[in-house]
């Protein structure tokens, strides 16, 4: 680029601000939905520092911007993995069969309410919540008829679960043993983010340092057991969904890897080993191009903490490999068939990102759980998006856009100044239990808010552009009677099951946990003699407690 040519561009900046005066731009700042300032026009100049090895890289190399495979979509597709789980075990497995005869290539698992925090259906807290936003799983029987059919050797399973993420693994493990696979072929993905929870979605159960031990005797217990298996899925999603700004999504699901790491390797863990399994969940939201700048951002950023902070040699370990989920919280009731065109771009974004694997929320959603047609438009989108449009054909193609990669430089800066504070704080588990990240992610919320209820921030059908429009028909129910029916199911098991086992099996899992023995084994143990989710909770529950939500400073 010619020096005569930068003075024309910036000339032409100073004729287009002269022009202004006769034809005014539709607003007067343009932001992200982040609030990132966006310029008129970008150019080379504006990634001053940019270095085309050290920042850009090669597609499957360090730092990763471009992505963790050299070919990406050219290879195969990401994993299309639809979120599934309603009322019973046996309904759920109805529709996971569906799914995948309808081109689904991964499982993922929601659960209940009463499950998510460890209760049995037959708890009085349980009431009203039994298979309401998930299915609901009281034991490895429940567990068995989900996957009923199902190879769990050949299927690829992601678990949104946290609290009770040690059972849950453990009960999978069994299915696939009784089923006569190999458990350590298991391939999948349990969340068991708790970090995340606290400040974003609520569904914990223990204190965070206890928490934080179950966590890293899962990562142990699949290092040596479970080779395939993805031990944790850090979680920026809910982070995102709460309220929080693009940067804050980063930022804190980052530092909660970070926290993990740490713990993993003051338990004598080799970071290259267990860095492998390490994988991440983030959210789709609107903003077409700060979304894509974002995942590059982050997969940047995660390859130079694995490195330069703990010092991985092993480049599979500083790959950020992710899932993808389109953004729940920009569902809208009204004008409900717009939240087709809204999944469409978040996809559309997700795949330019470079995800391993999407989900895609259905239109009804904003109504209830999705219908059987809506979860087929949903996962058509992303068939549509793969094999129609042309953007999985070559490799991270917005790459070397001035404003993409500027974008990008932005977003990873800002984040890494928020790592920097939490850093100063004493970490993310100190961060969590002052409350600072909750509160970035309220104020956030609130500043999104006020700019939608000003009109600021435009949201279609919302609050412009309304229209009367009547409720979606064929709404998914759940029957009623669930609970009723899980309780029997529960009380079955009950009376079947060597009870003097059971109690002896729960005993040890109190003596471990008193200790500081892997609790992953006897979990085990206790999840194959029929022990419920419920009453390994209350043994761990005796042991380290309940977290109450308030201020630890």
């Amino acid at each position: 680029m010619t020096q005569e040519f930068q003075e024309k561009c910036l000339k032409s900046e100073q004729k287009v601000k002269e022009s202004l005066s006769k034809r005014p731009e539709r607003k007067k700042e343009f932001n992200t939905i982040s609030g990132l300032p966006i310029k008129r026009v970008y150019w080379p100049w504006d990634t001053p520092d940019f270095d085309l090895e050290q920042d850009l890289g090669i597609p499957g190399t360090y730092p990763f911007t471009r992505g963790v495979q050299p070919n990406m979509y050219r290879g195969r597709f990401w994993t299309m993995r639809q979120y599934a789980g309603f009322g019973s075990a046996k309904e759920t497995n109805t529709r996971f069969k569906y799914l995948i005869e309808q081109g689904q290539t991964g499982l993922s698992v929601a659960f209940d309410l009463p499950t998510q925090i460890g209760y049995n259906s037959d708890h009085e807290l349980a009431a009203g919540e039994v298979g309401k936003v998930g299915v609901a799983i009281d034991t490895v029987e429940d567990l068995k008829l989900l996957f009923d059919g199902i190879d769990l050797g050949v299927v690829s399973t992601s678990m949104t679960i946290n609290s009770p993420a040690s059972i849950l693994l453990a009960m999978y493990i069994v299915t696939a043993e009784e089923q006569g696979s190999n458990a350590a072929k298991i391939r999948g993905t349990i969340q068991n983010d708790i970090l995340k929870e606290y400040p974003a979605r609520g569904t914990y159960i223990f204190p965070p340092q206890p928490s934080m031990r179950i966590i890293t005797d899962i990562f142990a217990f699949c290092n040596e057991h479970l080779p395939q298996w993805n031990t944790i899925s850090i979680s920026g999603y809910h982070i995102r969904e709460a309220g929080s700004t693009a940067v804050q999504e980063v930022a804190f699901t980052l530092a909660n890897g970070i926290a993990y790491v740490e713990a993993a390797i003051k338990a004598g863990m080799n970071v290259d080993a267990f860095g492998e399994r390490l994988s991440f969940f983030f959210n789709a939201h609107q903003d077409f191009f700060e979304e894509i700048a974002k995942f590059r951002a982050a997969r940047r950023m995660w390859a130079r903490i694995m490195k330069e902070r703990f010092g991985a040699t092993n480049p599979k370990a500083m790959m950020l490999r992710f899932h993808t989920q389109t953004a729940g919280c920009t569902l809208t009731a009204q004008q409900p068939e717009n939240n087709v065109v809204r999944v469409a771009y978040q996809a559309l974004s997700a795949a330019l990102g470079g995800t391993q694997s999407l989900h895609t929320n259905s239109r009804d959603e904003a109504y209830a759980l999705p219908s059987q047609e809506s979860v087929q438009i949903a996962l058509r989108t992303q068939q549509l998006v793969a094999y129609e449009t042309g953007v999985a054909e070559t490799v991270d193609p917005l790459a070397g856009s001035y404003y993409v990669e500027s974008l990008t430089n932005e977003i990873e800066r800002l984040a890494f100044d928020y790592i920097k504070k939490i850093d100063e704080m004493g970490g993310a588990v100190r961060a969590v239990e002052c409350g600072f990240i909750e509160q970035e992610i309220q104020d956030s919320a609130y500043t999104f808010q006020k700019a939608f209820e000003s009109g600021e921030q435009v949201i279609v059908g919302v609050n412009r552009f309304q229209t009367e429009t009547a409720p979606p028909k064929g709404l998914l129910k759940v029957d009623p009677k669930l609970r009723e029916m899980q309780i029997e199911r529960l009380k079955r098991i009950y009376s079947e099951r060597d009870s003097t086992a059971v109690k002896q099996s729960l005993d040890a899992l109190k003596k471990v946990a008193q200790g500081n023995d892997n609790l992953m084994p006897i979990i085990l143990d206790a999840v194959r003699k029929r022990a419920s989710l419920g009453e390994i909770c209350d043994v761990l529950r005796g042991v380290f407690g309940e977290y109450l939500h308030a201020s630890h400073c």
